[in-house]
């Protein structure tokens, strides 16, 4: 495959992981009702998923450059769809909690290494508007989940797991292609990602997922005690951050080849800081809306920077470095409730002041990412 042809499966894949892992949001009436579950019990379903994925990608992407791209990925999928299908026909919260772990095992190969295939399947001149663009699929998955969720569970919430396996499926037969090795060329191992330029990096992205891709509890909070939105409000509110990355994604991609990725990323980290840093005093909600669109927005090009840093910084194991940077980069999320809960309980305005500031902090990772080996 050429082309488009070629890459349409791996975008279609950038899809499918993040909307598997946020479809659940809009389910939950449902899942509590088919498993007379409590929303406590249900809403174990969330880390169920998250930890083994975040945690898998430490070694989830040098374990398939070594067995294969094409092999793990294909494995992958085909976990990822017998788990959708167990969890759509679960008869305990249980089996459904278990579904939700391996699903989030299975996503944990299929991410890097399809990150890891675009690299590989497009020129080097076109690679920064492809990593924007997948980043930008990705943001879609998780912005639009709850939406297709929705209208799934109007006839069924099974049909939710149901179409995503199907598709998953599919995607079974145009797995990322294998990268090149010469003869006699030694396998990757964990050690060639353990250099200081991806200690810079992991670095990097988990201040921007600390300062700002993990902020959704925290805009959800803030648009309930200061104007009083309810779910659906919040949730129209939450997801104009996704749909500014699905739209800017490509655009975002060829800014950070314009610029040089680390650049993009200084430039892109500050605009996010000013965007982030006023969410708390913000007057209205279109206001608090407006701030949150454009943070997304111009994570656009953060991401396709700090993203094109990653493919390009270990050649010989694209996968491993896109995966633990990967994994860094979700560790920020688990850890944003912790950081910012306190400071928001103390002043609404400072929690999102710290989240700005906090962001800065990859000005001088991603050059400094740059010049160390």
């Amino acid at each position: 495959m050429t082309g488009r042809r070629a890459t349409l499966p791996l975008y279609l894949g950038g899809f499918l992981g993040p909307f598997g892992g946020a479809v659940l949001a809009v389910l939950i009436p449902e899942l509590r009702d088919a498993f007379h579950a409590t929303t406590d019990q249900v809403a174990l379903a969330v880390p169920a998923y998250l930890v083994p994925f975040a945690l898998l990608q430490v070694v989830s992407g040098t374990i398939g450059e070594r067995i294969g791209r094409r092999r793990a990925v294909r494995a992958a999928y085909l976990v990822y769809a017998v788990a959708l299908l167990l969890a759509a026909v679960a008869p305990t919260i249980g089996i459904f909690l278990v579904s939700r772990g391996l699903q989030g095992t299975a996503n944990a190969f299929t991410t890097p290494l399809l990150l890891a295939g675009l690299a590989d399947a497009v020129p080097a001149g076109e690679r920064g508007r492809a990593v924007g663009m997948f980043a930008g699929v990705q943001a879609g998955g998780l912005s639009l989940a709850p939406l297709l969720g929705g209208l799934a569970a109007e006839g069924s919430w099974r049909l939710a797991f149901i179409l995503p396996a199907l598709v998953s499926l599919g995607l079974m037969l145009m797995p990322p292609p294998d990268p090149i090795r010469a003869v006699g060329e030694q396998l990757p191992t964990l050690r060639s990602v353990a250099t200081p330029r991806m200690g810079l990096l992991c670095a990097a992205g988990f201040a921007g997922y600390l300062g700002m891709a993990g902020l959704a509890f925290l805009i959800s909070l803030r648009a309930d005690d200061a104007f009083a939105l309810g779910a659906t409000g919040r949730g129209a509110v939450l997801a104009v951050y996704g749909a500014a990355g699905l739209l800017f994604g490509r655009l975002g991609g060829l800014g950070s080849e314009r610029l040089g990725p680390a650049r993009a990323a200084v430039l892109a980290a500050i605009g996010c800081a000013a965007m982030i840093a006023p969410l708390g005093i913000a007057p209205s909600v279109g206001a608090m809306a407006l701030l949150w669109f454009a943070a997304g927005a111009v994570s656009a090009l953060l991401w396709a920077a700090l993203n094109t840093i990653a493919v390009e910084a270990v050649p010989a194991n694209r996968g491993g470095a896109v995966s633990l940077f990967a994994a860094f980069k979700f560790s920020g999320t688990a850890v944003a409730p912790l950081a910012w809960l306190p400071v928001y309980d103390a002043s609404p305005g400072m929690a999102f002041l710290a989240a700005g500031i906090v962001l800065l902090a990859i000005v001088p990772l991603a050059p400094w990412s740059l010049r160390v080996p």
